[in-house]
């Protein structure tokens, strides 16, 4: 198909370059269609979460999307889903579950919400096969303490799946984000795998203080280090080196598509940090793989 935007041709250059079989992307949307055109809605409106213009580059239908990642030659991915209100959850690890049957490069993903029964459908969705979940703390509006959540925190903590949890205040704060929330998670449920999205971004070093202190906690690089990021939230240049001393729980991730640059720049935002090519090849994929047995 065609190209989508300058310089997604250089998304296979990059990681040929590295010597790589390709990327594991650990932070792509796929959603039910009517789902994705209400959050693209609310893109295109700089809602107040957004808060800024917010250009959707990958605007296309569900199987061109696909065809876009796999050409890039991304080898697995994800479908981060979030519901926003009660009731919402299950309907959409249904959904998750049958996209994942019918995308064997997906990642099954799984996602819930502070309500009763929450920890059952968790429960459920573990043993049905589900290898990732994603947790949306600005969205949903919830602390991550929330009782009705500590039984689904401590089956996904005996498990060892990895949660993908949107937790820092960027790009807009919300009664719930920042570390503290989830430094007393974590200090209930210190077993937890949590995926840090967007680096913590804008709280990025308090967000490293908890990777340091618990094994288990992972960042994501999804937005961080780009353009469009460094604009609003830079990542501070002295906490360059704890970059590298934490580079094993550091993983790549695009929120692919709806980002407002290429594709391609996510990655050389990446490669310009000079960490080093050894790092960059653990972040756009052998961490990941690791994680998630690929």
């Amino acid at each position: 198909m065609t190209v989508a935007v300058d310089g997604d041709e250089r998304v296979e250059a990059f990681w040929r370059g590295l010597e790589l079989p390709g990327l594991i992307d650990v932070h792509t949307h796929f959603m039910p269609e009517r789902v994705l055109a209400k959050v693209w809605a609310y893109f295109d409106a700089a809602g107040p979460l957004v808060g800024r213009a917010w250009p959707i580059a990958y605007r296309y239908e569900e199987d061109e999307r696909l065809a876009v990642l796999r050409g890039f030659g991304v080898r697995a991915f994800t479908s981060m889903i979030y519901p926003h209100k009660p009731g919402m959850a299950q309907w959409l690890n249904g959904w998750a579950a049958g996209f994942a049957a019918r995308t064997p490069d997906c990642l099954r993903t799984g996602t819930f919400f502070p309500e009763a029964g929450a920890a059952d459908y968790v429960r459920a969705e573990l043993d049905d096969g589900a290898r990732v979940f994603k947790a949306h703390v600005q969205v949903g509006a919830y602390d991550p303490g929330d009782e009705r959540l500590d039984g689904v925190w401590g089956v996904l903590a005996d498990a060892g799946v990895p949660v993908v949890v949107h937790c820092g205040s960027g790009p807009a704060p919300g009664e719930h984000t920042g570390p503290e929330p989830v430094g007393r998670l974590l200090a209930r449920h210190p077993r937890l795998r949590l995926v840090v999205a967007h680096m913590g971004m804008p709280e990025y070093t308090d967000f490293l203080d908890l990777a340091a202190r618990y094994e288990g906690v992972h960042l994501d690089t999804t937005m961080a280090f780009t353009d469009f990021a460094e604009q609003a939230a830079p990542f501070p240049r002295t906490e360059r080196g704890r970059l590298a001393d934490l580079g094993g729980r550091i993983l790549f991730g695009s929120d692919f598509p709806n980002i407002p640059y290429g594709y391609a720049h996510a990655l050389e935002a990446l490669a310009r940090l000079e960490m080093g090519d050894e790092w960059v090849r653990a972040v756009c994929y052998g961490n990941a793989a690791r994680v998630f047995g690929i």
